[in-house]
């Protein structure tokens, strides 16, 4: 406790929230069993033969598969392709099809558990070390995939010593083959893990929303892979080069590039691209130079470019489906971000921190829990930087609001961008020629499903800028409750950690009394604020800070951000990606027929770059043609629906105006509970340990937006209370709402 708190009498209600459920037509839940049922049947075929393959049972079974397909038009490559991107490619359609049959307010629509019950998700089960908080699912995940490599270089090392030492070679040509072989297998260990390392990176990927991964997350299993991947492709690059040292062929070897075989010098412009990408993906250099590791990730393209040219086109098929899923989502993102979003206003705070006003159409859907990218073509053309939404979908049809902290270069010269515009707007307020803020959006990406809506008891743990997220979910909580959709939370508590005093006038952003007038009588909402670097408070009771807002005039219908994202309609982003998987296997099957097979074309390199030539020209041209449908019918759909929501108005911006705002105890009486504490931390362990007492045998849903050092405090104190649990306590549920990727 600090020494000085303001307190006002807890509330503590137990409202029975609504069990909400819709009755359905019979064969949707029956449709949807048989598809998960099929989609994981494929998966585990799929990793069952990767598992498999190292052994010689694995290798035979193959061998046979290859041996029984070889006389397609495909070949050798279509066999490869099937065994191993094909599975990718299968679950991506039915994922397609359960997405679409599945309703959007499913999730919203769920009964609540009549009693607490574990969640390998959201349970965490390491805390500290070198990969943050995991929870058991994902260190399921870590452990198989640790499994595999493990088993995989020892199946191959002892096969390998079982062969070279019962050959008649020479001693020191006994040690160069056994180091070649073991480059060799390292780098096929490397092309499975490479088969995954694109995957989560997508961000609008079906697979993502299948599993309801939100991009944010995923993004540190990319990390782990890369890291995997990059170990097993470097080991396999320095045990050839061993190898060829000690055959005095060094320099010979790794300038060789066959036409029948792998083209060595290819790899080793494709291993040094990867290697300057992992070097500056690492920490300490990501930290203090971003843009230096934006950039060289860039040659991604070069590293798979010439691995294609490295290995060929029925090698590269191991790993293709996943590549040809990130292709699509680059493409689609390329297509939305060419077109420029209206900011409509601008609030800038006392703090340092703006909200972000911007225009999108009302057929684009997201939800609370989702961010965008943002970039500002008059500040750089190729910085893109996310941010979390900061307001709810039912806060208006036709805008979406971001709150930023103004910290790095790209945030400062934003604000001063957006400073000169009104500037020069009220030196001449009468001239036709208002400026108009431009922004260019990929996005929004999130949840699948809103999780936060599942519990009855909510806890909301924020650090500084991390109350952003928790702004929009507490909009949206509230304007359910006030329209009377489906919504379980009956009791929330929110703490947050903040430096200065100076940052409590975020939660002003957010006019609770105005969204839900009865909030008392529907929801416990209580705030626990820490300030942690004031001993008392430094503002007198009734003084004033200012909030300036800037209007930039009203948004034309074509300067609205584009619908054309992976995670926006289901139907179109699924005719988008089934349609390109269908145009490529038709490209791919046109190259066999017409030139690969009459022409004999047999050289590695040149059908592995025919093979990549393909995935392009599916998703240009296919992907492409799609993509401008979808572009028309959503011209037409929001021309439509922008009659219909034109009474709304819901995209008026006040007029640029000085916000007098008394502090937070004045002004925003309607917080309910709120307690002020200067000069100390939470204190997690009490925290929880009260809300346990106080709301008993129930789930808890514990959301954190913050520093890694708060999520790690948090996770050890709910992994401790979980594992510890007392009869009639709370199970405490992790959820992580990241905004630093």
């Amino acid at each position: 406790m600090g020494k000085h708190s303001v307190d006002t009498p807890l509330l503590c209600r137990d409202n029975p929230s609504p069990n909400y459920a819709k009755r359905v037509p019979f064969f949707i839940p029956m449709a949807k069993w048989v598809l998960k049922f099929l989609m994981w049947v494929v998966f585990i075929i799929w990793v069952s033969l990767m598992f498999l393959f190292p052994s010689e049972t694995g290798r035979n079974l193959f061998g046979n598969w290859v041996l029984a397909t070889n006389g397609t038009v495909f070949g050798k490559t279509g066999s490869v392709f099937i065994a191993f991107s094909g599975p990718v490619f299968t679950i991506t359609c039915l994922g397609v099809l359960y997405l679409i049959i599945s309703r959007e307010e499913e999730v919203e629509e769920k009964k609540i558990v009549k009693g607490p019950s574990f969640r390998l998700w959201t349970f965490p089960v390491l805390v500290d070390g070198p990969f943050g908080v995991v929870s058991a699912a994902e260190f399921i995940g870590i452990l198989l995939f640790g499994t595999y490599v493990i088993w995989a270089v020892s199946t191959y090392a002892t096969q390998e010593w079982r062969l070279v030492s019962h050959s008649d070679l020479l001693d020191f040509l006994r040690s160069s083959l056994m180091w070649e072989k073991s480059g060799l297998h390292f780098g096929q260990i490397g092309l499975f893990c490479l088969a995954f390392l694109f995957l989560p990176i997508s961000r609008g990927s079906v697979l993502l929303r299948l599993i309801d991964i939100p991009f944010e997350h995923a993004t540190r299993y990319h990390v782990w892979l890369g890291h995997l991947t990059m170990s097993l492709f470097t080991l396999h690059g320095v045990f050839y080069i061993t190898a060829w040292a000690m055959e005095g062929q060094l320099v010979q070897k790794i300038l060789e590039w066959k036409d029948d075989g792998v083209a060595n010098f290819a790899g080793v412009i494709s291993l040094s691209a990867g290697l300057l990408m992992w070097i500056t993906s690492l920490n300490p250099t990501r930290k203090k130079c971003f843009e230096l590791f934006f950039y060289t990730h860039q040659l991604y393209l070069v590293f798979v470019v010439f691995l294609v040219l490295h290995v060929g086109d029925f090698i590269f098929s191991v790993a293709a489906g996943g590549i040809f899923l990130f292709m699509l989502d680059r493409f689609l993102r390329f297509c939305q971000s060419r077109k420029t979003t209206g900011i409509i206003s601008a609030t800038s705070l006392p703090c340092g921190t703006m909200e972000l006003v911007l225009s999108k159409p009302a057929n684009l859907r997201y939800n609370s829990l989702s961010f965008i990218f943002l970039q500002v073509r008059e500040i750089s053309w190729l910085q893109w930087h996310p941010f979390s939404v900061s307001s709810s979908p039912l806060d208006g049809r036709c805008h979406v609001s971001v709150v930023i902290k103004v910290l790095g270069d790209w945030t400062k010269k934003l604000r001063a961008k957006i400073c000169d515009a009104h500037s020069k707007d009220e030196k001449d307020p009468k001239s036709p020629f208002q400026s108009q803020l431009t922004a260019s959006v990929e996005g929004p990406y999130g949840h699948e499903s809103l999780y936060h809506l599942e519990y009855e008891h909510i806890i909301l743990v924020a650090g500084g800028i991390g109350i952003s997220p928790f702004l929009a979910i507490l909009s949206d909580i509230l304007r359910r409750l006030d329209h009377g959709k489906p919504c379980m939370a009956g009791n929330i508590s929110i703490v947050w950690a903040i430096r200065s005093s100076n940052e409590l006038p975020l939660l002003s952003m957010l006019n609770m009394e105005s969204i839900c007038p009865f909030l008392a009588d529907k929801l416990n909402l209580e705030f626990q604020i820490h300030v942690t670097r004031e001993s008392e408070p430094l503002l007198e009771e009734g003084k004033t800070c200012e909030s300036v807002k800037y209007s930039f005039g009203a948004v034309s219908e074509g300067s609205r951000m584009s619908s054309l994202v992976g995670s926006g309609n289901k139907f179109w982003s699924g005719i988008y990606v089934v349609s390109s998987i269908t145009g490529f296997v038709f490209f791919l099957g046109l190259l066999d027929v017409y030139y690969i097979n009459p022409f004999d074309i047999s050289t590695w390199w040149l059908k592995g770059l025919l093979l990549l030539s393909c995935m392009v020209a599916s998703v240009v041209i296919i992907g492409g043609a799609v993509a401008s449908l979808w572009h028309l019918w959503e011209t037409k759909i929001v021309a439509s629906k922008e009659k219909d929501y034109a009474s709304e108005n819901d995209d008026a911006a006040p007029q640029t105006m000085k916000m007098e705002q008394k502090y937070l105890l004045e002004s925003n009486h309607h917080l309910g509970s709120t307690k002020i504490l200067y000069g100390c931390r939470p204190d997690f362990k009490e925290i929880l340990g009260c809300m346990a007492e106080r709301w008993g045998d129930v789930n808890i849903g514990v959301l954190v937006c913050g520093p890694p050092s708060m999520e790690s405090s948090v996770a050890k104190e709910i992994r401790y209370r979980n594992l510890c649990r007392q009869r009639r306590h709370p199970i405490f549920h992790f959820h992580s709402h990241s905004f630093d990727l």
